[in-house]
């Protein structure tokens, strides 16, 4: 009896002294396998919630950018319809300051919402960018400014002034500017949303290290299940080599231990003083621990589930709206393209009629100089008929000198005359010895009779002369008198032409201007829409990348559902 008492404390003592460096190793093994899972279950946790933080703020920044994008876009089409009113205003067409005004009365309420958020058109837009604040400030003044230059215009109009070109000038520098900061502020607002894109990346890497800690945590959950049935095995074969007492505890603990085998997290091992009160003590402790583990990803699982859920509904409805921003953003990329190419077309007129102005130009100059010729011609006419006036008056003058010769001619014929007949008298009155005389005197008669007649033809053709002088001077006076209007008209005619030159001149600067200021809107048109296509690629990228984070928060939520179903056996 006391031999086997012996026996029996001998084996006991080996029984005991072989269990606590089994405990040892046990708790070992259960603390790393427990510090193991709940550093799995940690990490998978902030990875979920950091996915989901960044998810959400990615699809807030893409709707705030959709939105930014949208009336920068609207801003745009305002800034090119002032535009195409200024240019309008600068041919003069009725109206057009007026339409001008009206086409950029949406311009501050736009600005107001851009730069302090506000809704357009059923949507919230957040407040602009500090980094796009200064320009959108300025683009704003500039448009205050070329609304009150416009203001005043108008108020001119309608007090009966039109307008110059030189007071349209500014006008169409200030509307250059408005499109260039519209495009530019365009383009800041595209480049902001493009920036945005890495943050797709490390939503992907968050959501990659999510599973990641899943599968660690379902391995680390393997690998506890595993080294609970390995110590359990050894502590079997360690117990068939024991006392009776042993064999019969460990079966009892094996038997307590059957329901845990089948997922029943609510058992208990006896804990007593045996071999095995240690290891019941520390199954206890396990059970314990995995029933808070199991508590804990079922949890888990189901916020995953539901944050899955909300999120894949939101990206469903960012996929919406990207697809809905991507056709308008296709529509307006359409209308840009029909604009610019109206404005090439527009361009190749102006140019049209920029050359046909200077044709008009080089003849109205060639004209002028053909009146100038004129002009120096009638003006050597009107010498040349003032100094044969001169002439004829001079030779009328001498026609009188003459016919007062002729007078003193036929007074010298009368006296002759008169002395012929007292020569015939005293010849008459002598007698035989007068016979001679006689003779002399009858031919001095004759002759002077013959200078008388002379006389009197010369006397006649000088008033002929005369006559035909005067008449001669009076048609040179007329002359002169046309020549010299002749002169005035052509000179005046001079003066329309060099007009009509200088309107030309301006308005062939005008159309040239009009033709430079096209092709530079022309270019900003087709930047705008080709910022539109980036844009719209980049939303198509974005929509991509949606459906892809929707797809990787389905499989997410399946494997979730796939965790909660693996820790469903377990009743806790």
């Amino acid at each position: 009896m006391a031999s086997n008492e012996l026996e029996m404390g001998a084996i006991s003592g080996k029984s005991a002294g072989g269990a606590q460096p089994a405990a040892e190793v046990r708790e070992t093994v259960w603390t790393s396998s427990s510090a193991r899972l709940r550093f799995s279950a940690v990490a998978f946790m902030i990875a979920v919630l950091m996915a989901g933080a960044l998810l959400w703020s990615e699809l807030r920044v893409a709707a705030r950018g959709a939105a930014w994008v949208s009336a920068a876009g609207q801003l745009a089409n305002l800034s090119q319809r002032v535009g195409m009113y200024a240019g309008r205003a600068e041919r003069a067409e009725a109206q057009a300051l007026d339409n001008m005004r009206s086409a950029g009365e949406a311009l501050p309420g736009l600005f107001e919402k851009l730069a302090r958020g506000g809704e357009i058109a059923g949507a919230t837009l957040a407040p602009s960018p500090e980094e796009i604040q200064p320009e959108l400030a300025a683009l704003s003044a500039q448009w205050q400014k070329l609304d009150r230059e416009v203001a005043a215009l108008i108020a001119r109009q309608k007090q009966g002034s039109v307008p110059a070109a030189a007071d349209l000038g500014p006008i169409g520098a200030d509307t250059a500017a408005l499109l260039e900061g519209s495009g530019t502020l365009f383009g800041q607002y595209a480049g902001f949303v493009t920036a945005r894109t890495p943050q797709k990346v490390t939503i992907a890497l968050v959501v990659l290290a999510a599973l990641i800690a899943l599968v660690l945590l379902v391995r680390a959950y393997a690998v506890e299940a595993q080294a609970g049935r390995l110590e359990a095995q050894r502590l079997r074969e360690k117990a068939e080599g024991g006392r009776e007492a042993a064999q019969q505890a460990i079966l009892r603990l094996m038997n307590e231990m059957g329901d845990l085998a089948d997922g029943d997290l609510t058992v208990r091992a006896t804990v007593t003083e045996d071999v095995t009160g240690a290891i019941a003590d520390s199954i206890n402790y396990t059970i314990e621990e995995l029933s808070v583990l199991v508590r804990r990803i079922n949890d888990a699982s189901e916020r995953v589930t539901g944050a899955a859920a909300s999120t894949q509904q939101t990206s469903a409805e960012l996929l919406a709206a990207a697809e809905r921003q991507s056709h308008e953003i296709d529509d307006a990329s359409q209308a840009m393209l029909a604009t610019a190419r109206s404005m090439r077309e527009v361009s190749g007129s102006a140019s049209a009629s920029a050359q046909v102005a200077r044709d008009s130009l080089d003849a109205a100059r060639k004209g002028a100089g053909a009146v100038q010729d004129s002009i120096g011609s009638m003006n050597e006419i009107r010498e040349q008929i003032q100094e044969t006036s001169k002439r004829i008056k001079r030779l009328g003058e001498s026609s009188q000198e003459i016919g007062e010769i002729v007078e003193l001619i036929s007074d010298i014929t009368e006296q002759t005359n008169v002395l012929a007949l007292n020569a015939a008298i005293q010849a008459a009155s002598a007698g035989e010895a007068g016979r001679g005389f006689t003779v002399v005197a009858e031919e001095v008669q004759r002759l002077a009779e013959r200078s008388a007649e002379a006389t009197k033809q010369i006397a006649a053709i000088v008033r002929t002369i005369q006559t035909d002088t005067q008449d001669t001077t009076s048609a040179m006076e007329r002359s002169t008198r046309g020549v010299v209007e002749g002169a005035k008209r052509s000179d005046a005619a001079g003066q329309a032409l060099a007009e009509i030159s200088e309107v030309t001149g301006n308005l062939a600067r005008l159309i040239a201007d009009i033709s430079t200021r096209t092709e530079r809107e022309t270019v900003n048109a087709t930047r705008v829409a080709e910022t539109m296509n980036s844009i719209r690629d980049i939303t198509h990228q974005t929509t991509v990348g949606t459906q892809q984070v929707g797809e990787s928060i389905a499989q997410l939520a399946a494997l979730a559902v796939e965790l909660k179903g693996s820790v469903s056996g377990f009743k806790v």
